[in-house]
């Protein structure tokens, strides 16, 4: 039995009775899910593709515009995207000559089917990050296991809310997917959680989104460095915060083989926090440009848009061609989905180019900014194709 997504679906995906009973069906039977190219197609209806030109172009070292033809050239192409995206986050530091993890177990918890385990570890030389560790039990010979980067939204809490510990529902996408049989790492953003102190001042980093993105990218070294984990089959999920940051994690660090971002952007041009909140910041980009985020978007691109070097539409076509997947609500007052429209409308031509149209996927539900049931556990049946994982059975924590 297949459970494909209609047109119908993606324009209204109420989350009705019956559609509570698929999900528990699928929860209970493990039901396959495939993604086909007429879910993706009302994502692009009616959007207009010319300004996405750009992505299928770079700059020659004499200025001049190139198409591109042959994966040569993408190539160039995606190495701009990252080139423009390290003007306003910063340089990525050097990662050779990294020094040992040495992990420390401050705390551990039984759960169901895993063990999960409050960790620090060493990500270079006098930095430490915190995180949560969840390892599922192996009753027979231990064989290496699919895993996830999991990372939270904006809470204090950080990374616990990942566990079911929000007052927020939908949250506990860490939990739940180490209930799947995932080996799951959850790291503290910085500012957050167990990172709550974490001074940007005295740090090495142009940006609170650089030192994330080292950090997400040595979780992945860590997850790569246990016996339990196929190196192979590793992706990132987050929302919110941690949506957008599963995309930097994502064009950064090809080793993550599915990206799933659920409400973690819109273009730039289309992200709208209202007159208040503008006046505030001092303009509308005014919250990216914090501290904790990227602030050369204010002291270097004076919060205009048409001066920021680089935009989702860019960042997704970096992905391109791995899976991703966006969940991105009609009621988001954060990320303006007409933004999100036009964004994989653009997006879209590169994975045509990469000959994989089905790899993207984005779906409208009738809800706010939130992680509704019915797309998280799509979500997760993405993952599960890609990652060619069979899951655990669970239920959904609320």
């Amino acid at each position: 039995m297949k459970f494909n997504p209609d047109v119908n679906y993606l324009k209204v995906n109420l989350i009705s009775f019956a559609k509570r009973i698929v999900i528990a069906a699928v929860l209970t039977s493990n039901i396959s899910l495939s993604f086909s190219l007429s879910s993706f197609a009302s994502t692009a209806k009616g959007i207009a593709v010319s300004d996405s030109a750009q992505l299928l172009t770079y700059k020659k070292p004499s200025g001049e515009r190139k198409q591109v033809k042959k994966l040569s050239d993408w190539n160039i192409k995606r190495q701009q995207i990252l080139d423009n995206m390290q003007k306003a986050m910063g340089v990525l530091p050097d990662r050779s000559n990294l020094p040992a993890f040495n992990v420390k177990f401050v705390d551990s918890l039984k759960g169901t089917n895993h063990t999960r385990y409050e960790i620090k570890f060493t990500v270079a030389p006098n930095e430490e990050l915190t995180a949560l560790l969840y390892v599922p039990f192996q009753k027979e010979k231990p064989k290496k296991l699919p895993a996830m980067l999991v990372l939270h939204g904006t809470d204090p809490l950080g990374k616990y809310i990942l566990s079911g510990q929000s007052p927020k529902p939908n949250r506990a996408y860490a939990i739940e997917l180490a209930e799947r049989g995932y080996v799951v790492i959850a790291p503290d953003y910085p500012s957050f959680g167990g990172s709550a102190d974490y001074n940007f001042e005295t740090d090495r980093y142009e940006s609170g989104t650089m030192k994330a993105i080292f950090n997400h990218m040595r979780s992945v070294d860590l997850l790569q460095s246990r016996a339990d984990v196929d190196p192979e089959r590793i992706g990132v999920i987050g929302h919110s915060l941690g949506g957008h940051n599963a995309m930097f994690a994502g064009a950064f660090d090809t080793r993550l083989k599915v990206i799933v971002a659920s409400c973690g952007w819109t273009l730039f041009e289309s992200y709208n926090i209202g007159e208040e909140a503008s006046k505030k910041y001092g303009g509308a980009l005014g919250p990216w440009a914090q501290t904790r985020y990227m602030p050369l978007i204010r002291d270097k691109y004076n919060l205009d848009v048409k001066k920021v070097p680089f935009d989702f539409d860019e960042i997704i076509a970096t992905l391109a061609p791995r899976p991703f997947y966006s969940n991105s609500p009609l009621s988001d007052s954060n990320f303006d989905v007409n933004g999100v429209k036009k964004g994989i409308a653009h997006a879209s031509q590169v994975y045509k180019f990469h000959n994989a149209i089905n790899n993207l996927q984005v779906r409208y539900p009738q809800a706010e900014h939130d992680f509704p049931d019915a797309e998280r556990l799509e979500a997760y049946q993405f993952i599960d194709k890609v990652l060619k994982h069979t899951p655990s059975k669970h239920e959904l924590h609320h």
